[in-house]
């Protein structure tokens, strides 16, 4: 199970989770050991310490459910607002050119609703409302193929960093074998 995505839980067993918490509270008012009661409610003893810990920290309150860390923290309005801003283009938004990239979005979300998402988040945010990764399908026309071809040949080889670097004065093949 992964706990950070909510582990995985439905509303349902979420609440029957927090019941066991509970009876473990009743049971941390009775005094009675933690071995004890991870036994009765089957969990472990890890848990149990924890749980106890928690209510000493916070009461009835420090053993609450949190609920689910994997909502949605858009609501719907915002939601039409952010696909009404992405709708006006990056140019809108102070970008030069008219590509939205994950990162893009993820900025403008922030800026307008003052939300943090990672790039990953924003993805699966978008893709729950129906957006889609989308590649242009023609190359623009102010392209200068010629251009282009002479870049890769004669500019690109001398700017591009070499594969690996190897010791001061060594190469693979020059290198005494070791003794």
């Amino acid at each position: 199970m992964r706990y950070p995505q909510g582990g995985g839980l439905t509303d349902v067993e979420r609440d029957a989770r927090e019941r066991v918490r509970r009876q473990a509270v009743t049971c941390f008012e009775t005094d009675r050991k933690n071995r004890e009661i991870a036994a009765m409610l089957r969990v472990s003893e890890r848990s149990v310490e924890r749980w106890r810990r928690q209510w000493r920290e916070g009461g009835h309150a420090g053993v609450a459910s949190k609920g689910s860390p994997g909502r949605p923290r858009l609501s719907d309005a915002q939601m039409a607002r952010l696909e009404r801003e992405l709708e006006c283009g990056p140019l809108a938004h102070g970008w030069a050119d008219q590509r939205w990239t994950l990162a893009r979005v993820k900025t403008v979300i922030g800026r307008l609703f003052h939300v943090s998402y990672t790039v990953e988040g924003t993805w699966r945010l978008l893709r729950r409302y129906g957006w889609s990764w989308q590649q242009p399908t023609r190359r623009a026309i102010e392209r200068d193929d010629d251009a282009v071809e002479l870049w890769k040949r004669e500019v690109w080889p001398r700017v591009r960093a070499p594969r690996r670097r190897t010791a001061v004065g060594w190469s693979s093949r020059t290198r005494p074998a070791s003794r």
